[in-house]
């Protein structure tokens, strides 16, 4: 038999990644919407990303072209929430790191603003944020605190009364800040030096007494500028002051939504994975036939793609529940347990576990096909081999979502 035989006529003839068709449950309006995106992300982004990843560069400029799309926090409320993952998705198969960037600043900078933000804060802030003519961070980890860091904040905030009225004066690190290099404000969580209670700031990031360090040396989320920030004596006006948190479970609220697109991410993660070693498995000769000929190659490809559909069924449930919980008029809840159509704490974290498992095991097997081309970023393998680690390790680490889900199938805890 001969090669021409064994290689399929056209790779674009063969069925998508997204093999049950889930985004046929999409509105036509989404699916325009998203298939925008595609075209952005393939003319602006594909041809470039390895190049930002390997340089450790963020690509500002698309910043103006990124708002255009229409995709920020407040404009997504027009969509459903499986239009809102899927858009996730899409952008983490293109690039992680660009999506990660989104994350960051539209899902926790920008709905902070939205959600908790006074009417004042969202004047001033909120339409510049949106439209991306300045972008913020979520500075919560600290260096030494992280998957405890709900009991283990240790940067504080002291409430000053003079003359001049109230102010707050900030003292403390936070650690792995994503955009906190170049951010123009951080939404930065502190306790309370006299009540121990949370805090939150929509902190002016050139405020005297910030000091900002790029994280280097990282072998994923290359593009992503994480910092490392130090804050001495930073002096901030109450108007800046978070009025309506006061506890930790303020947070989780958008924790919470959070952990639902980073499960997102993992899908998206799968999907880049399949897309690159499918082509390279159709396309590469070895022993005079494609690698796609040869049965174990094939085994692992189903692998990848049942991992991959697995992950986004998942995620479509989780979208319907959103859905369902806001046609009800309520919102995601914080709970262990499913209450009124809203996923609860359990069912999210159970996602994010359950999603970014599957994802390691799906990457693995990607690189794996590439062979000795899998550990270069040349073939797109290595760099989607490496930024899925990110992915495994944030908001909410694969143990501490395990013992979430954990603690509510037993009623016991099994967190320290």
């Amino acid at each position: 038999m001969s090669r021409r035989e064994y290689t399929p006529q056209n790779l674009a003839s063969l069925p998508s990644a997204d093999f049950y068709d889930v985004e046929s449950l999409l509105s036509a309006a989404e699916q325009a919407k998203l298939a925008q995106l595609r075209e952005f992300l393939a003319e602006e982004v594909a041809p470039h990303a390895v190049g930002w990843w390997n340089d450790a560069e963020f690509p500002a400029h698309l910043l103006p072209k990124i708002a255009a799309l229409g995709l920020a926090a407040p404009d997504r409320r027009q969509f459903s929430h499986l239009f809102t993952g899927l858009v996730v998705a899409e952008m983490t198969r293109v690039d992680t790191s660009l999506a990660t960037f989104f994350l960051v600043h539209h899902d926790l900078f920008v709905q902070a603003l939205s959600d908790f933000g006074s009417a004042e804060q969202q004047e001033r802030l909120l339409p510049d944020a949106v439209a991306l003519r300045t972008t913020g961070a979520f500075a919560l980890t600290e260096p030494d605190h992280g998957s405890d860091v709900a009991g283990g904040l240790v940067t504080t905030a002291l409430k000053v009364e003079d003359d001049g009225g109230t102010h707050w004066v900030l003292n403390g690190a936070k650690r792995w800040i994503g955009n906190g290099t170049f951010c123009q404000h951080m939404l930065l969580w502190a306790k309370d030096a006299e009540t121990g209670q949370v805090r939150g700031f929509f902190l002016d990031a050139s405020l005297p007494g910030v000091e900002r360090t790029k994280i280097e040396h990282k072998i994923a989320l290359r593009t992503v500028q994480n910092a490392h920030i130090v804050l001495t004596d930073v002096k901030v006006e109450e108007r800046d002051r978070v009025a309506t948190v006061s506890s930790f479970e303020d947070t989780n609220k958008l924790l919470q939504g959070s952990r639902i697109s980073v499960a997102w991410q993992a899908v998206g993660q799968q999907l880049a994975a399949f897309d690159v070693a499918r082509a390279y498995a159709v396309e590469r000769q070895q022993f005079g036939k494609p690698l796609a000929a040869f049965q174990m190659v094939q085994a692992q490809l189903v692998k990848m793609l049942g991992n991959a559909t697995s992950s986004l069924m998942m995620m479509v449930r989780i979208a319907a529940l959103q859905d369902a919980a806001e046609a009800a008029g309520t919102h995601v809840v914080v709970t262990e347990k499913h209450k009124g159509g809203s996923p609860s704490m359990a069912q999210v974290a159970l996602a994010k576990a359950h999603t970014t498992a599957a994802m390691r095991e799906t990457v693995s097997m990607g690189r794996s096909i590439l062979g000795g081309n899998g550990i270069v970023t040349d073939y797109k393998m290595a760099k989607i081999f490496a930024d899925a680690e990110a992915i495994y390790t944030y908001e909410g680490s694969h143990e501490i979502n395990t013992l979430i889900a954990g603690r509510a199938i037993t009623g016991i805890s099994a967190i320290v």
